[in-house]
């Protein structure tokens, strides 16, 4: 995070001078301490970040790979005129542990074009389907493996 603070301030700075890295270093680690102090992070958090970057970014690429798969998925069952679409209502659990893991897990449902996720209570996730189709496999997604993988990797 105190990198990211410091690379924004050298961004909306414009250029880059000695004056300006040195200030940036002394505001951005003013900042990093408030983000410490008031919103609930630290170096541990910061650690663990840099530990997952790896499997993190692969999340995100699998996501963006999954949405576009997706979007050719829902313009095929929209525009074929001989299947008749079947929204459906999923329900299952996921085994993942923390509130994070589990609301990203949601989101990345969402994301994907044909499904919304209805309800995350607990462990337990309700999903909107555009079509049946659409619902297989949900609970063994690439989305919970991905992150039961972060979340490992975490330990």
């Amino acid at each position: 995070m105190f990198l990211l603070y410091f690379l924004l301030w050298v961004i909306f700075n414009g250029n880059f001078t000695l004056e300006i890295a040195l200030f940036g270093v002394v505001i951005a680690t003013a900042v990093f301490a408030f983000t410490c102090r008031f919103a609930d992070y630290s170096i541990e958090k910061e650690k663990l970040l840099f530990k997952n970057l790896f499997r993190i970014i692969r999340y995100v690429v699998v996501l963006v790979i999954e949405i576009v798969k997706a979007n050719f998925a829902v313009v095929r069952l929209i525009l074929s005129q001989e299947e008749e679409i079947e929204p459906a209502l999923v329900t299952f659990r996921s085994d993942l542990k923390t509130a994070a893991g589990r609301s990203a897990l949601a989101n990345a449902i969402t994301l994907t074009p044909g499904t919304i996720t209805v309800q995350l209570e607990d462990d337990v996730y309700t999903v909107h389907c555009l079509d049946e189709s659409l619902a297989e496999g949900i609970k063994e997604s690439v989305f919970v493996k991905r992150m039961e993988e972060i979340e490992r990797g975490g330990r």
